[in-house]
């Protein structure tokens, strides 16, 4: 058996133009891997794919759909553990599917040189896992660029108790003529983040809008950290930054009472990986 971490995201920054004829938004984002995991475990099969899960609309299966039309992939016994909270912002439907696909090449006969092809058959978001780190993306998603590593810093993540839907946002976000994001304040940035793109989140306005909760769970959880909070994806995980990990979980934990879940996590410098643990 070989078990494969599937790491969350982070939005750092997510700047978004207005949709194109297809509807697709074109974006840049700022986008980090953090060590917030689930775990895939996988082996050899019989007959067909058998997927254990606990989430019944997943992208693990049609990752396998899509990467054996790239080459030949035996059936696999896949087991899903879910850590990544779902609907939040955080990416982890797309990063158990780049997982799949690694998991396909290590098992079956794919190269890996055609993995990031067939993650943008799957999903847009699904490419970044495969690399993973400090990237820039652009595009719908499909451009993948790794840029100079953010570093020295952690940071605490909160999910609140309601959740947002990523097309409402977008909806809203249309409807509002494309509003800007406020820019989180350079002295309040790492070091490492202060030279680079603007750093907001087009999507908070919309979001904000659908989901009025939203505003007052970000200004309570500011008042307690005494910091920014942040908005990653369409929400509904808000991040702060800290020096430390240790700092991070502390306030993570102060803010238990407001938040179905939070930890303080720190950056990932790689995505997909098989792991021996």
């Amino acid at each position: 058996m070989t078990i494969y971490e599937a790491p969350a995201k982070l939005n750092l920054s997510l700047l978004v133009s207005p949709p194109r004829s297809d509807g697709y938004h074109p974006l840049a984002s700022l986008v980090q891997t953090i060590e917030w995991c689930d775990r895939l475990e996988v082996e050899a099969g019989e007959g067909r794919d058998q997927l254990e899960s606990d989430i019944d609309d997943n992208l693990v299966t049609r990752a396998l759909a899509v990467v054996r039309e790239f080459g030949s992939v035996p059936p696999l016994a896949l087991s899903l553990d879910k850590e990544i909270p779902e609907a939040a912002g955080l990416g982890g439907g797309s990063s158990d599917a780049a997982a799949a696909l690694v998991a396909a090449a290590d098992f079956g006969d794919v190269s890996r040189d055609s993995l990031p092809a067939a993650a943008s058959r799957v999903g847009a978001d699904v490419s970044l896992f495969l690399t993973g780190g400090t990237l820039l993306i652009s595009g719908i998603g499909e451009s993948v660029e790794p840029v100079r590593p953010a570093s020295a810093f952690s940071v605490a993540v909160v999910i609140p108790e309601f959740g947002l839907s990523t097309k409402d946002v977008y909806a809203r976000w249309d409807r509002l003529e494309g509003p800007q994001g406020d820019d989180v304040p350079v002295g309040l940035l790492p070091p490492s983040l202060r030279d680079r793109m603007p750093m907001r989140n087009d999507l908070l306005p919309a979001a904000l809008d659908v989901e009025p909760l939203l505003g007052d769970f970000m200004a309570d959880v500011s008042g307690v950290w005494g910091t920014a909070v942040c908005l990653t994806g369409s929400g509904t995980a808000c991040f702060g930054y800290f020096a430390t990990l240790d700092e991070a979980t502390d306030a993570a934990s102060a803010v238990s009472h407001l938040a179905r879940e939070g930890r303080g996590v720190e950056l990932r410098d790689h995505g997909v990986i098989a792991s021996d643990h």
